[in-house]
């Protein structure tokens, strides 16, 4: 049974459509010896719409209509009914279908006496045979339904668990922040005082420039340290943090991979530091990240600029094609973006735009660099 489903299901659409379409053509001709020329027509007409069933299947549900006047059970009408039920979801429309069939497989063909008796039971037999395809086409839509709603689920238990890694690795992070601070930067500390003491001491020239060169390399460590020591405390959890810092090289890839529609322009120049192309790419990163959680079957843009005292990025996206789910956030992706700005001495910008979509601009001054 699973083999021969699973056959079925593999088969191209129009193959099943033309086998129907003989098999309903069958049926009629062994229900209907003498058809007159008019009984023909109308059966042909209404097997022959069977082949377009699955875009007009209101329409093909009414030309089979003719069939059931002419028998008491119809594979045309049934296969009309289930299509129909398996698209739609207005259920006033599929009952008024069902009692159409009933009414037209129960009536009397060619018109004669009416029995009302007989007429009352064909139309309760009628009724029954009729729901029963439109029964399997709503379990049908319901079984759809429920796999893509399924999918959804395990996607967004797949979001929460990155979420939890993300949340975990943020905690390890402020500890690494906190022992770089306590040790290491007492250490550079002493090293900067110790090295400021033999400049003053020393007598030698070649000795009080060592010593200069020290002092100066140790203060610009601490500098670099306290910037760190900064993000790893402003900044949510990544795996990547851990490893060499991502920058403006990478973003292509980052496009390519987050499995969104997604257009980059613009350039900057090669000359941008460190920190502030971390900056750009960690942007970026959120923004795509928010537009694939909050904004599914949406397109995005990132625009890299600069305009005279300052270089920047702009991510754009448009409304959602579809409804996003409840999933859980930490709601720290933005304000993790606006200090890391703010360590630059930059702005970052974030709300919806009027057309429904959402906006992020982060803007860093040439003087950061």
């Amino acid at each position: 049974m699973s083999r021969a489903r699973a056959l079925w299901q593999r088969a191209p659409a129009p193959v099943i459509d033309l086998a129907l379409v003989a098999a309903a053509a069958v049926d009629v001709r062994l229900n209907n010896w003498e058809p007159t020329r008019l009984e023909l027509a109308l059966a042909a007409v209404g097997c022959t719409a069977l082949a377009f069933r699955r875009r007009f299947p209101l329409v093909v549900f009414l030309l089979t209509l003719p069939v059931a006047l002419m028998q008491d059970v119809a594979v045309a009408v049934l296969v009309a009914l289930f299509t129909l039920a398996e698209r739609s979801r207005n259920r006033r429309l599929l009952a008024g279908c069902v009692a159409l069939a009933a009414v037209a497989s129960s009536t009397p063909w060619p018109l004669a006496e009416v029995d009302r008796t007989m007429t009352l039971v064909f139309l309760v037999y009628g009724l029954a045979t009729a729901a029963a395809p439109v029964l399997f086409g709503q379990l049908l839509q319901a079984q759809r339904d429920l796999a893509r709603r399924l999918a959804e689920i395990e996607e967004a238990r797949e979001h929460e668990r990155t979420l939890h890694a993300q949340a975990v690795l943020a905690r390890e992070r402020a500890q690494l922040a906190r022992e770089m601070h306590d040790v290491v930067s007492h250490q550079v500390s002493l090293i900067a005082v110790r090295a400021g003491a033999l400049q003053v001491a020393a007598r030698d020239m070649d000795a009080k420039e060592a010593a200069r060169t020290i002092r100066s390399l140790s203060v610009t460590t601490l500098d670099e340290l306290r910037t760190m020591v900064t993000l790893l405390r402003a900044s949510g959890g990544d795996a990547a943090e851990l490893t060499p810092q991502p920058t403006l090289a990478d973003l292509r890839k980052l496009v390519e991979s987050s499995g969104t529609h997604v257009q980059l322009t613009g350039e900057l120049p090669p000359t941008v530091s460190t920190p502030t192309q971390r900056a750009l790419y960690r942007t970026v990163q959120e923004a795509l990240t928010n537009v694939r959680k909050h904004a599914p079957g949406a397109t995005a843009s990132v625009a890299l600029w600069q305009d005279g005292d300052g270089i920047g990025v702009t991510v754009t996206n448009t409304p959602p094609t579809r409804s996003s789910l409840p999933l859980p956030g930490s709601q720290q992706g933005l304000v993790g973006l606006r200090e890391r700005a703010d360590i630059l001495h930059g702005t970052l910008d974030a709300g919806p735009t009027t057309e429904g979509g959402y906006r992020v601009r982060l803007r860093i001054p040439l003087s950061a660099d």
